[in-house]
């Protein structure tokens, strides 16, 4: 009789804003990730995985719990979660697993919101600091010197090499980096001195796109500031030669932050070789969102756009996954929480939504693939990047996005109002998103089922439509 696959080790590895198109993997022209890359290497990467909301906390909130936005309570950037509520951590630890997170945790602290279903949680306070971060853990606030992300593995690590006995164990490591102000280590700061390829759409006008996007203050040439540049623009530029000299700054620091996660994460895969776990661990890598690296002239995140939409998913896990394999159906932030319970024989929590993946990368058991992915930005900014609020549905090849334009009175929002807009890509003719064909004639039929299979997603995730939509053609 052949003797159990014993349950795996689970270490996710959880980064802040790192664009997929900074992984060498994922077809990345500005930058190496070679450490990362071992992890699909190793295992699997997965083309298409989408958030639900790119806003730091709100995804951090669905990756926990399984679940969207308006079903968790994590909308903005300040509501805070419910940390009693049930999560794939207090699953597996009722399953006999020992549970450990370190690093960033960015869902409120305090009472209620300090993390809960962890056997050890050690986590920055807010956003972090790079250098000497400050950590909450049960026992208060104390600072430990050092730069963030090696700090955070050092930390990891030790958690684990203080355990004893053979219950498997879980392991959240969520850096701060590469997230504003984008402060690199001594190690690799003045790494990206040479020219850094500039997007093709860095100079995008806006053109046929919707005002609300034309108003979002995101613009690398307008507003980065001296504190993200750390010096003064030098004098005498024209805009465009300000723009590319502002971009240059921004992407040496992000992409040497980058490079230091890069590092660290090599650190953990010679670790877990070193203790002889790497094949039966499940390991995985992945960021909060997307980020703008200069794509229609952008930083940040927050819109429904491609580049802030996808996030990075790799995974490895020897023992029952077989190595340099591509996974190109669509996947969210949401269904992370029942795949790993998967991996681990754990029963999901009835609560939880999306659909696991587990199955489609085993071929055992699996669900038939998600049609598309439902979207929704709840923060209606008016005071830092003034990013409407919106929502929309993508699936393999169209995207539709419906700006209604108010906060509806959620915590965090904004106080601006402009009238509905709606957008529309064809992403097999226009994967950069210059053309917005709503009002095209030849996509008319398209965009009565468009409309219609947004109704039926936002339906099928529990979400209520903004009372300015009007009901699509051909729905009862």
């Amino acid at each position: 009789m052949t003797a159990p696959t014993p349950r795996p080790n689970i270490v996710m590895i959880l980064t802040d804003d790192h664009a997929s198109h900074s992984i060498s993997s994922y077809g990345s022209v500005i930058n190496r990730t070679p450490r990362i890359d071992e992890i699909a290497e190793n295992g699997w990467l997965l083309e298409n995985c989408f958030a639900t909301n790119a806003l730091c906390s709100p995804s951090r909130a669905s990756i926990l719990t399984g679940t969207y936005s308006h079903v968790n309570g994590v909308t903005t950037l300040l509501t805070h979660i419910d940390a009693s509520q049930p999560t794939f951590v207090s699953q597996l630890r009722d399953a006999g697993y020992r549970t450990g997170i370190v690093g960033k945790w960015h869902m409120g602290d305090g009472e209620g919101h300090d993390p809960q279903g962890f056997d050890y949680w050690d986590v920055l306070i807010d956003q972090g600091e790079y250098f000497n971060p400050r950590f909450l853990s049960k026992d208060g606030v104390r600072i430990v010197e050092g730069y963030a992300t090696d700090v955070i593995t050092d930390l990891s690590t030790a958690w684990v090499e203080s355990l004893e006995g053979d219950a498997p164990w879980c392991l959240l490591v969520y850096h701060k980096a590469p997230h504003r102000p984008w402060e690199p280590d001594e190690k690799h700061a003045g790494m990206y001195s040479e020219p850094i390829p500039v997007p093709s759409t860095f100079f995008d006008d806006h053109e046929g796109r919707s005002a609300s996007t034309k108003r979002a203050t995101m613009r690398i040439a307008e507003f980065l500031a001296t504190e993200d540049l750390k010096q003064e623009v030098p004098a005498g530029l024209t805009y465009g030669q300000m723009a590319l000299w502002k971009y240059q700054r921004y992407l040496e620091d992000y992409l040497a932050c980058v490079a230091s996660i890069d590092d660290n994460v090599g650190r953990l895969t010679d670790w877990l070789r070193a203790r002889g776990e790497f094949d039966d661990t499940l390991m995985m890598y992945s960021s909060d969102q997307g980020f703008f690296l200069g794509d229609h002239g952008w930083f940040d995140k927050r819109f429904m756009y491609e580049e802030a939409l996808r996030m990075p998913l790799l995974l490895s896990y020897p023992r029952a996954l077989s190595g340099g394999n591509l996974h190109s159906g669509i996947v969210t932030n949401v269904d992370f929480a029942q795949t790993i319970l998967d991996a681990a024989s754990v029963e999901h929590h009835p609560r939880m939504q999306g659909r696991s993946f587990w199955g489609d990368m085993t071929g055992v058991d699996s669900n038939p693939p998600a049609e598309g992915v439902y979207y929704r930005y709840w923060e209606n900014d008016d005071i830092n990047h003034r990013a409407p609020a919106h929502y929309g549905y993508r699936d393999d090849r169209y995207k539709i996005i419906y700006f209604y334009n108010d906060g509806l009175g959620v915590p965090g929002s904004g106080r601006f109002n402009y009238p509905p807009e709606w957008e529309m890509y064809d992403l097999n003719t226009d994967p950069e998103e210059l053309v917005n064909v709503i009002e095209a004639p030849d996509y008319r039929e398209v965009r009565t089922r468009m409309t219609q299979a947004l109704w039926q997603a936002q339906a099928a995730v529990g979400d209520i439509p903004h009372a300015g939509q009007p009901r699509p053609t051909g729905m009862l």
